[in-house]
């Protein structure tokens, strides 16, 4: 390989270089460029295969991160990559969203294309370097993309708009404000993808028309590299109708596919519509009609489903189901319909019913990501869940598809700002919305169950968030923007405009645009639409339920926070885990422990949480002057009781001190090793480590402060009878006990001198 052979170009992104280059890598394939921005790279290849006789676009896109990019070794068992992670998926998505409205529409060719990252920086994020790779890939290779895709992302970072915001800002606990990526050609804005915290329908207006000047900069670059390096475009003309057969079907069928088409009730109307449709084709197509003209007839008689609904739509005004542009279907709200769970909510919208369910874990249940990006956990997420009998058809149920992680992922994105910190809440929270019902926009639905099953939960979430899908029918000069739109007017129509957020401004953004032409003029009337949907939304959601509850349910687990010195934290543990782990075994409880010194206490029982919270801090607490405990007995001597306070600090209770008011003989006639008393701490002394108790019911000591007590140590042990010398055993002649062995003790003497 020469380097004559290698085509390198650069663009400056808002003062970032972007690298493209061709004819180094991956030769072979139809189109292959490698994007770089500072040291990450990814490698985008676009393969034609076979020409296929489907009734579809035969378009697949395939992100494959690999570990090493970043540096890693896969954590799974086998070492290796396995499936795509959620990140792979939502940047392939991304990538397939603008391109596939722009390939012929009856392009039959199996298309592949797909993103490689082979350098990751954890500065410059690969997914918008993919989408603009991919768009080149395509423009190099013999594929008839008409015109290139830019792609950018857009950040708000204090208070302002930044293009191509580093990684680390973009992160749920980063300083960017909004990560929009937006992708487009040179004419116009194509797919946009957001999550915000809470920024202003005009601000999210100027966001897209800053990236859609920085896009229009990647388009020509593109363009340019495709003069340089491009292999010959594949020779395709979409086939155009046969207008002669078109007035043929039209005069004979044409109105009772109209008529068909205007059923208000979506499955009623599907069975007219294709009742009508199969008459039309039936009438036409016999056994000695040959293949292309029997596609011919079915293009036609499927012209006519659309053109009537589109038509009616956007020159008449008037919507499937009957609705006014700006109407929303009947909203009907339920909460608790799980009662074993920890919050749930069923949301339904006209045909569209999503029931969501909330779960809460301590925070070692938390997500733990093996991706190519600098997010290792997550203590919040949400999954959507779409089976075959929303939609009244049967199918395979597996692993989520592509679509169901989209839509969760947009789901759980919108809800992000308003979910507590670990800080303030200390859960780790599961949202799963199984879609019972569908007929449009059943991600906005998860989107509203989501927000009232967390609140029903318990969970205090700064904000309700809800979600609106906006539409747009264009014919010509007409056209209509649609409030919550229904599955034919999303199938049919030229914009999916999805937005959620919550009063104060958007939280979530997703849309994708099949047609040109659609002017900023257009999107923000969408916009302000959307914003009136949403509030009233919101308004029948306060209505069911106004805020978090105040407390949690019953199933829930308990979590509770103490705060304990950092350097008592070996002690809470104890040996080998032996203290820790016989606390849990007898409040049934989990507890971890944070460096910080901050330790969460989770149980099944409340009483018992509190319990064990009582335990810790009283074990972890320095002792006062005044200060009771229930003590445990663990030594007795001839001169009192050592009580144990808490986990390795014992305190005394002499023996003139263990039943108040009488002589004891010996400690044991009163009290035995393991006995669980109330004392109270009536001598401190700290540079000894000396712990002086008395009983908590002793009338000495009951009842008086902190300085009473220190009043009371000067007088000394109680002497018999109340007084403050203990008691001495003497014989006739009034002298005390000897030792043992006859001698008295050695007398203490000042340095300098000593008598044995």
């Amino acid at each position: 390989m020469s380097h004559a052979d290698v085509t390198t170009l650069s663009v400056e992104i808002s003062g970032q270089e972007i690298t493209f280059e061709t004819g180094k890598l991956a030769k072979q394939a139809s189109g292959a460029v490698t994007v770089r921005q500072g040291d990450t790279i990814v490698l985008c290849t676009a393969a034609m295969g076979r020409l296929k006789d489907f009734d579809f676009l035969p378009l697949t896109v395939d992100v494959e991160e690999r570990s090493y990019a970043a540096g890693k070794i896969p954590g799974s068992f086998f070492k290796r990559e396995g499936r795509a992670g959620e990140k792979a998926t939502l940047t392939a998505r991304m990538i397939d969203r603008p391109i596939r409205p722009l390939l012929p529409k009856n392009w039959r060719y199996e298309t592949q294309v797909v993103a490689l990252p082979i350098s990751v920086d954890h500065e410059h994020p690969y997914d918008v370097l993919a989408m603009n790779g991919a768009s080149a890939a395509l423009m190099l290779s013999a594929i008839p993309l008409p015109e290139p895709i830019g792609a950018v992302r857009i950040g708000k970072i204090d208070g302002t708009i930044v293009v191509n915001p580093p990684e680390a800002s973009l992160l749920q606990d980063g300083e960017s404000d909004l990560d929009l990526i937006v992708a487009g050609t040179a004419d116009a804005i194509l797919m946009v993808e957001a999550g915000a915290n809470v920024i202003p329908e005009a601000e999210i207006l100027d966001a897209l028309d800053i990236a859609h000047d920085e896009i229009k900069k990647l388009c020509q670059l593109q363009l340019e590299l495709r003069e340089k390096a491009a292999k010959p475009k594949v020779d395709h003309e979409a086939p155009k109708l046969d207008e002669k057969l078109l007035a043929k079907i039209e005069k004979k069928h044409g109105k009772a596919i109209q008529k068909a088409t205007q059923v208000v009730e979506k499955l009623e109307r599907q069975d007219a519509t294709e009742a009508a449709k199969q008459a039309a084709y039936d009438d036409f197509v016999g056994d000695d009609t040959d293949a292309d003209e029997a596609k011919a007839v079915k293009a036609i008689v499927d012209h006519l489903e659309k053109s009537a609904i589109r038509d009616r739509i956007a020159v008449q005004k008037v919507r499937p189901d009957g609705r006014d542009a700006e109407e929303i279907r009947q909203i009907t709200i339920e909460t608790g319909t799980a009662p074993r769970t920890h919050g749930s909510a069923l949301f339904t919208r006209g045909q569209t019913q999503a029931l969501s369910v909330a779960s809460l874990g301590t925070l070692k249940e938390e997500m733990r990501l093996d991706t190519l990006g600098l997010e290792t956990n997550r203590f919040y997420w949400h999954h959507y869940n779409f089976p075959p009998f929303s939609v009244g058809e049967a199918g395979r149920l597996g692993g989520p598809k592509r679509r169901d992680i989209g839509h969760g992922a947009l789901a759980e994105r919108a809800l992000v700002p308003v979910i507590p910190s670990t800080d303030e809440f200390p859960y780790t929270i599961r949202v799963v919305s199984d879609i019972l019902e569908s007929n449009g926009s059943s991600s906005m639905a998860s989107v509203c169950g989501s927000s009232l099953s967390l609140m029903d939960a318990g969970v205090p979430i700064k904000a309700p968030v809800a979600g609106i899908a906006m539409g747009l029918i264009k014919e010509g000069d007409d056209y209509i923007v649609l409030t919550d739109i229904a599955g034919v007017e999303d199938h049919l129509g030229d914009m999916d405009f999805k937005v959620a957020g919550t009063e104060e401004g958007i939280t979530a953004l997703q849309m994708d645009i099949k047609i040109t032409g659609v002017t900023f003029e257009i999107l923000r009337d969408a916009l302000a639409q959307a914003r009136k949907a949403r509030l009233e939304i919101l308004g029948k959601m306060r209505d069911v339920i106004e805020g978090p509850r105040q407390e949690l349910s019953l199933y829930a687990p308990r979590i509770l926070t103490v705060k304990i010195d950092p350097e008592k934290i070996g002690m809470l543990i104890g040996k080998g885990g032996e203290t820790i782990r016989g606390l849990q075994e007898e409040f049934e409880a989990q507890i971890d422990i944070a460096d910080d010194g901050t330790v969460n206490v989770y149980s099944s029982s409340g009483a018992k949480g509190d319990a064990l919270v009582q335990r810790i801090s009283g074990m972890t607490r320095d002792v006062e002057l005044g200060d009771e405990f229930d003590g445990k007995v663990v030594k007795t001597t001839t001169f009192g009781a050592f009580v144990e306070l808490i986990k390795g600090t014992d305190g005394l209770l002499h023996i003139s001190n263990v039943s108040p008011g009488n002589r004891v003989e010996t400690v044991e006639e009163v009290l035995k090793q393991g006995d669980v008393i109330k004392v109270r701490v009536a001598e401190l002394d700290r540079e000894r480590g000396r712990i002086g108790l008395r009983l908590s019911d002793d009338p000495d000591v009951a009842g008086k402060t902190a300085e009473e007590l220190k009043e009371l140590k000067k007088a000394g042990p109680r002497r018999e009878g109340g007084g403050d010398r203990p008691p001495r055993d003497r014989d006739a002649n009034g002298r005390g006990p000897r030792r043992e062995n006859g001698d008295r003790p050695p007398r203490r003497r000042e340095r300098g001198g000593s008598r044995d």
